[in-house]
């Protein structure tokens, strides 16, 4: 969500996120994205996180057709776009500055006949929760959003408002920092939370919660 420099090493990874473009291959289609490293930092680059939680929503079949489906710090819009294509009604969002290269990146990608089924919206986490209606998502997904700290105690209220008890969380993350394990903390007082899977190549942890102790399946 901060739109921030950040640090994730050199060469071949430093390069990818540095190019103006990154293509993926999901829902048989080939996706290819515009990022803006120098513009806009970690908003506008692909991210490992979301591409892992891209092939953990198709690999795994899980059914998202005609679901409502709500991404939080979107960035380029990887996910928010493999996830409508998979069938969902997605409401994609990021912060102001993210938005315009976000629109393009959704509209570039989708056919014009899903175009309708992915809204792009700005949200501040904490701060723009009157635009969204509480509870009102079977799915609120994020990959990469938990690393600044100060941003924790917001991205828990937004989810908190986000949810009603069917509501199911998917988290995709790397953790980085004792502060990364700080926030699972801080989730898991005020959801039942589980890892689901666990890339190695990438070192990417995906993680699911859901209010209570209600541990759905999807």
């Amino acid at each position: 969500m901060a739109l921030v420099p950040y640090e994730e090493g050199g060469g071949w990874a430093a390069r990818q996120l540095h190019s103006p473009w990154a293509t993926f291959h999901f829902a048989s289609r080939t996706i290819r994205l515009q990022q803006d490293w120098r513009r806009l930092g970690v908003a506008a680059v692909v991210w490992d996180a979301a591409v892992v939680l891209c092939a953990y929503l198709e690999m795994e079949g899980i059914d998202l057709k005609d679901r409502t489906v709500i991404e939080l710090g979107a960035g380029t819009g990887l996910l928010g776009i493999v996830v409508t294509l998979l069938g969902a009604r997605v409401t994609i969002t990021d912060r102001a500055a993210a938005l315009e290269l976000l629109e393009s990146n959704v509209q570039a990608n989708l056919p014009p006949e899903l175009r309708p089924r992915a809204v792009v919206k700005e949200l501040t986490w904490g701060k723009d929760l009157d635009n969204f209606p509480p509870g009102a998502f079977d799915f609120v997904l994020g990959a990469d959003i938990v690393y600044l700290e100060e941003t924790f105690a917001e991205l828990l209220q937004t989810l908190e408002h986000l949810c009603s008890e069917r509501t199911v969380i998917l988290l995709s993350c790397r953790i980085r920092y004792e502060r990364d394990l700080q926030f699972l903390k801080m989730l898991r007082e005020r959801f039942s939370v589980a890892e689901v899977h666990y890339d190695s190549s990438k070192d990417v942890h995906i993680y699911k919660a859901q209010r209570g102790n209600r541990k759905d399946d999807f």
